[in-house]
């Protein structure tokens, strides 16, 4: 494999605004969005300021998006959890004070017995993001 599987994310209509919000989280930035109105094949026209593909990219960070087809729904699921290691105890605060931001504390920020600071948020748009720092021995 050339490189770890890419999460890729699906939003009602909202993916633009997602990517708006994880740019202010991450402090990253948004890759190659192209919408269907400039796609070069006909979609109906509600679906042209719909965000038909898009990346973010924050260091080693990477995830693409997209909206969903006009008679598609997106049903957000809690089966899965985006894992970001962190590399400080700076890193994971900021990150953790970003998120709960407009989102929802699943879990505050607090030292594990597994030795590491961990938090878990799941954001406005219902992604889950498990925060984990681990403290050098």
């Amino acid at each position: 494999m050339k490189h770890q599987a890419t999460p890729y994310f699906t939003f009602n209509g909202n993916a633009r605004e997602a990517m708006d919000y994880y740019k202010q989280v991450f402090h990253g930035e948004i890759l190659n969005l192209q919408t269907f109105g400039e796609a070069d094949f006909e979609t109906p026209k509600e679906m042209d300021e719909r965000v038909m593909h898009a990346q973010f990219r924050k260091d080693a960070l990477f995830f693409m998006v997209s909206d969903s087809f006009t008679e598609q729904s997106v049903q957000t699921g809690n089966n899965i959890a985006l894992v970001l290691e962190c590399e400080s105890a700076d890193e994971i605060q900021t990150y953790y004070d970003r998120l709960k931001d407009g989102g929802n504390v699943v879990m505050e920020l607090q030292d594990t017995f597994w030795g590491a600071t961990y938090a878990k948020v799941k954001d406005p748009y219902g992604i889950t993001w498990d925060l984990n720092y681990t403290k050098e021995q």
